[in-house]
């Protein structure tokens, strides 16, 4: 339980992360009222459990998992997204880990969240990010036979040989 005379606020939360994980925790940043952070994929779970378990922060809520995809940062070309909430103090945070398109291996948090099972599927669908521990990481929305992951920016948006897309048909010819 969070003590009643301290109100839970986002330069608490970031002095307990920093007390805890100090400079492993990095990127703080407020946007719209809400704390955003990153760390290593590899503290990713330490990191949540922490959030979790911690009495005065009580994030056992996650609101939303989701991937990025970064192209032009080598090594951090996808990101995966927590979006967490403390429900007794009505307080969200963003966190953050990234990792390489080439080992795209993020440990799951399905033993935490049970909500991560069908967000970390359609992470992976979308994006290729590899939840180790997952315990169904199949495609969700995609056909299995699909070997590529459409949300990553490697792709053209239209294809270009197509003649309805033609500038002409729509009068900017």
């Amino acid at each position: 339980m969070i003590e009643s005379t301290m109100a839970l606020t986002n330069e608490h939360i970031q002095q307990k992360l920093v007390e805890k994980f100090a400079e492993q925790v990095y990127g703080f940043s407020t946007e719209s009222g809400i704390l955003s952070f990153e760390s290593s994929k590899e503290l990713n779970l330490k990191v949540l459990q922490f959030l979790y378990d911690e009495p005065s922060l009580g994030f056992t809520f996650l609101t939303d998992l989701c991937g990025v995809n970064y192209p032009q940062q080598p090594g951090a070309e996808l990101v995966v997204v927590y979006h967490l909430h403390n429900f007794s103090e009505n307080i969200r945070i963003r966190y953050s880990v990234a990792t390489s398109v080439a080992e795209p291996q993020i440990f799951t948090a399905t033993k935490l969240f049970e909500s991560a099972n069908w967000m970390e599927r359609e992470t992976y669908d979308f994006f290729g990010v590899n939840f180790v521990g997952h315990p169904n990481l199949k495609r969700i929305l995609n056909v299995d036979e699909m070997d590529y992951f459409p949300l990553r920016k490697e792709f053209p948006l239209e294809d270009q040989t197509r003649i309805d897309k033609d500038d002409e048909m729509f009068g900017r010819g």
